[in-house]
């Protein structure tokens, strides 16, 4: 035989071996607790094939991972419907973790491919067999005891949470526990207010879905959706406040989706059903509802940033636009607040800062509360009992401005200051008349 049909044979053989794949290490594994769900995050070195399946009498739940090995780091402590968790290689090909469970669950997975410093990662995230019924925030069910006037509801969401920490400052700091920080300040005082009550979309460190977000706030029929972050950017020297609404665009995008949704159109939006209209009428009636509420973001996103402009530095003087998910609600008026930038050192240090954050807060609530005072909705307390709000005025602002944002004609503006100028200097204060009144 020669040479070459040696060759030949050594290739082919070698054809015919079976491939051995290399092993997968997994890394390390985290488990988030939520009020509806629990969340483990398995990170791995490459993606890998999986099973899952549960077992019960105990109650667990078992993760296989073909070629699957162990790290150095594999050990997660219980939270949630985990209680506890083992690993172990059951076969040789494969690893295998096992989860204790308080309860019976309903699992759902899926791979996340690398992104920012993230690798290959691994998501269980583990729902209670039954599903218990969501409890009613005690504030809201005193409201709804008061017939004819009801609090204003302000659902307030802190950004980022559990696995997804949101920007990281120079120092370390961390975006998602900045944003709950302000978010629970931001809510204590607006419980703190006659006529507002505060739903915290999330109070611990968990990650909510983004399109949860503004959901569980059109549950709780929030007046108001608050989504609160720390901005980050390449230019360490930038700084300073901004708000950002929903750009129409976007809007437009989303109402395409939301009509084309057979469980969106089963749903209220703005008080109307849209699954028993034809297509239509259905854009029409959204349209109607999704401009409404883009105008009531763009009002209350006015009064927010001017609040924070009083209290310091604004990253633009003007309501920036921008396709963010959580603003994507048809019809909860909806504003999302980059507090200041993380990656600046000088503002990290200062959101760090119990006082600096208070002070953020208010000026958000304050903000809030002159878009409810000067158009409070009807049948809430507000809008039986409100005055006159007053307002601070800026550097800059004409007498157009004020009566644009705070929804009044420039001539009763005039009226109730005594005006004979449109020409305001910055500091004065000035009675905002009611609009109705």
């Amino acid at each position: 035989m020669n040479i070459v049909n040696r060759t030949a044979i050594l290739s082919l053989l070698l054809l015919c071996l079976p491939v051995l794949a290399a092993a997968a290490e997994v890394k390390a594994m985290r488990i988030w607790a939520a009020p509806q769900y629990t969340r483990a995050v398995i990170d791995v070195s490459a993606n890998v094939e999986y099973e899952i399946f549960t077992l019960q009498n105990p109650d667990r739940l078992v993760l296989d991972i073909k070629h699957g090995k162990a790290g150095r780091n594999l050990r997660a402590d219980g939270r949630g419907l985990v209680s506890g968790v083992r690993s172990g290689t059951p076969e040789r090909d494969k690893f295998r973790i096992v989860m204790d469970l308080n309860a019976s669950v309903r699992p759902k997975s899926f791979l996340l491919p690398p992104a920012d410093r993230f690798g290959h990662r691994l998501v269980l995230d583990l729902y209670p067999a039954t599903a218990a019924v969501a409890a009613t925030p005690r504030r809201m069910q005193e409201v709804s005891r008061r017939a004819g006037q009801r609090n204003v509801v302000i659902a307030v969401d802190a950004g980022h949470g559990g696995e997804d920490p949101g920007a990281i400052g120079p120092a370390g700091t961390y975006e998602k526990n900045i944003t709950l920080k302000v978010s629970r300040l931001l809510a204590e005082k607006i419980n703190a207010e006659p006529g507002m009550t505060a739903v915290l979309i999330r109070d611990g460190d968990y990650f909510v879905p983004l399109r949860d977000r503004f959901e569980k706030a059109r549950e709780q029929k929030a007046d108001l959706f608050v989504s609160v972050h720390a901005d980050a950017a390449y230019n360490a020297r930038a700084r300073g406040s901004s708000v950002y609404i929903l750009g129409q665009r976007a809007a437009s995008n989303e109402a395409a989706r939301y009509l084309a949704e057979r469980e969106n159109r089963s749903d209220l939006v703005g008080g109307v059903k849209l699954d028993d209209k034809d297509d239509t009428l259905a854009a029409v009636l959204l349209d109607l509802s999704q401009g409404a509420t883009l105008e009531a973001s763009s009002q209350v996103a006015e009064h927010v940033l001017s609040s924070l402009q009083r209290f310091g530095k604004a990253h633009k003087r003007h309501v920036e636009r921008a396709n963010f998910a959580v603003l994507r609600s048809p019809d909860v008026p909806s504003l999302l607040v980059e507090t200041a930038f993380l990656s600046n050192p000088d503002e990290e240090r200062k959101l760090n800062d119990p006082s600096h954050r208070a002070r953020v807060a208010s000026a958000i609530l304050e903000g809030v509360r002159n878009f409810f005072h000067a158009a409070p909705p009807p049948g809430t307390w507000i809008a039986a009992n409100a005055r006159a709000s007053k307002h601070v005025v800026s550097p800059g602002e004409t007498l157009n401005d004020i009566a644009r944002q705070h929804q009044v004609s420039i001539s009763r503006l005039r009226q109730a200051n005594a005006l004979n100028t449109d020409l305001v200097q910055a500091g004065v204060v000035l009675t905002i008349p009611q609009v109705g009144r």
